[in-house]
C-alpha cells in the first residue's frame, strides 16, 4: 500500500497521557461530557437556524457552518482521545493517522475563514448599513461559506500530498494523543523543508493575515460604535458582534498560545493540554457563547421547547 512512498511504518502508536494513574476515569468522563455537549450544543444552533425564519439572516447562516466546523473538528479528534486515554497508549494505521492529519489541518483554516466573514458581516452591518442588504443578498453568504469549505479542504490538501510522499524509517511513536504535523514530520527519515515551507505559507495568509483583517474589521466597527450618541444604542449594536469578538478571541488566543508562541521550555504534557483545548474544549465555546449572548438565538431555543411540549400534549 505504500510502496510508491518508499515508507517503511505502517502504524503510529500514540502514547496519548501517560500520567492519568488514579485520574484516568475522572478524565475520561470529563472528557466524554464535554464532547457530548459540544456535539449536541452544536446540533441545536444548526437546527434553530434551519427551522427558525427570523434565523435565516447571513449571520446566522455563517453561525451554523461555524457549529458544523466545530462538529468535525471535535470528531475527528476526541473520539480517539478517548480511546488512548483508556488504553494508554493506541495505534493508528498510516492511513487512518495522515487522514485525522487532513481533518485537522483542514477544519482550522475552514475556521479562521469563517471567523473571517462573520467579522465582514458585522462590519458591513455595523459599519455600513445602507449597503447591507444589497451587498448580503440572498446568494453572496452562500458563495462566502462555499469558499470557506473549498480553500479548507483544497489548502489542507496540498499540505497532505507533501506528506503522503515523505519516508517514514522509524521509529513510529508519537507523544501526542492524536496525528498533528508536527510529531509527524519529526519521525520522518525524508527532507521536510517544502512542507515546512508550505506551512509557514499557510500560516502567513490563512491565519496571521485573517487576524489581521478581523483587527482592522474591530477597529472601524469600535470606531462607528463610539460615535453613536445613545448609550443604550451603542449597546445594542455592540451586543451583535460582542459573541463573535469572544469565540475569535478564544480561538486564535489558544492557537497563538500553541503554535506561535515559543515552545522552548514548554513540556510535552502543557503542549499535550493546549492542543486538548484547542482541539476538544474550543468547539464547546461556541454554541455556549452564543447560547448565553444572544437574544435571538434563546428565542428561537425557547419557541422550539414550547413547540416540542404543546405536541407532547396534543
Amino acid at each position: 500500500m505504500f510502496e510508491d512512498n518508499q515508507t517503511m511504518v505502517s502504524e503510529f502508536i500514540l502514547l496519548g497521557f501517560q500520567h492519568l494513574h488514579n485520574f484516568k476515569v475522572p478524565f475520561f468522563a470529563f472528557l466524554t461530557l464535554i464532547y457530548a455537549i459540544t456535539i449536541a450544543g452544536n446540533l441545536l444552533i444548526i437546527s434553530l437556524v434551519s427551522s427558525s425564519e427570523k434565523l435565516h439572516s447571513p449571520m446566522y447562516i455563517f453561525l451554523s457552518h461555524l457549529s458544523l466546523c466545530d462538529i468535525v473538528i471535535s470528531t475527528n479528534v476526541t473520539p480517539n482521545t478517548l480511546k488512548v486515554i483508556l488504553q494508554g497508549n493506541t495505534t493508528m494505521s498510516f492511513l487512518s493517522c495522515i487522514t485525522q492529519l487532513y481533518f485537522f489541518g483542514a477544519t482550522a483554516i475552514m475556521e479562521c475563514c469563517l471567523l473571517t466573514v462573520m467579522s465582514y458581516d458585522r462590519y458591513l452591518a455595523i459599519c455600513h448599513p445602507l449597503h447591507y442588504t444589497s451587498i448580503m443578498n440572498a446568494r453572496f453568504p452562500h458563495y462566502l461559506v462555499i469558499c470557506a469549505w473549498m480553500i479548507g479542504f483544497g489548502q489542507a490538501l496540498v499540505t497532505h500530498t507533501f506528506v503522503l510522499h515523505l519516508q517514514f524509517c522509524g521509529p513510529n511513536v508519537i507523544d501526542h494523543f492524536f496525528c498533528d504535523l508536527g510529531p509527524i514530520l519529526e519521525l520522518s527519515c525524508s527532507d521536510i523543508l517544502v512542507i515546512q515551507i508550505d506551512v509557514s505559507v499557510v500560516a502567513i495568509v490563512m491565519a496571521f493575515s485573517q487576524m489581521l483583517f478581523i483587527i482592522i474589521t474591530y477597529i472601524f466597527i469600535f470606531n462607528s460604535i463610539l460615535h453613536i450618541s445613545s448609550i443604550k444604542e451603542r449597546k445594542k449594536v455592540f451586543s451583535t458582534c460582542s459573541s463573535h469578538l469572544c469565540v475569535v478571541c478564544i480561538y486564535y488566543g489558544t492557537l497563538i498560545t500553541l503554535y506561535v508562541a515559543p515552545s522552548r521550555g514548554y513540556s510535552f504534557n502543557l503542549n499535550k493540554i493546549l492542543s486538548l483545548i484547542n482541539s476538544s474544549i474550543t468547539p464547546l465555546f461556541n454554541p455556549i457563547i452564543y447560547s448565553l449572548r444572544n437574544k435571538e438565538i434563546v428565542a428561537a431555543y425557547n419557541k422550539l421547547i414550547s413547540n416540542m411540549l404543546l405536541k407532547m400534549k396534543g
